[in-house]
């Protein structure tokens, strides 16, 4: 009885309580094998995803810089999550990278990026 009850709590909370959001992202996706920078703009405490989107098919990647003010998980090839620093405002800077091949290039890229906590 007590399994059902939760199965019907779970069922009336609404999925964007347990979703995740992709960061709000400005800067233009590159071609593997060149370097870039993004800017994000993320509020203290805040976690959000950050996928790197690269035309072609990327076959590994991972955290080149970690952040000085929050955390950088990887969740998949494509896909890190970013949480600022609870309490914190200011700017935090990692970098994140990408091996593969598009049509425009191969190799790896590193995207550096700028986050402005507030």
């Amino acid at each position: 009885m007590r399994v059902l009850a939760m199965a019907a709590l779970l069922s009336l909370t609404p999925v964007s309580a347990f979703a995740v959001s992709d960061c709000r992202v400005t800067g233009h996706p590159s071609a593997f094998g060149v370097d870039m920078t993004a800017y994000v703009a993320v509020r203290s405490g805040e976690t959000c995803n950050f996928p790197m989107r690269i035309p072609g098919a990327m076959h590994s990647s991972g955290v080149s810089r970690k952040p000085a003010h929050g955390t950088l998980r990887q969740l998949n090839v494509t896909t890190f999550r970013y949480t600022a620093a609870s309490g914190y405002k200011g700017n935090d800077t990692f970098a994140i990278y990408g091996e593969g091949k598009g049509p425009y290039g191969s190799g790896r890229s590193v995207m550096t990026v700028n986050a402005t906590i507030d």
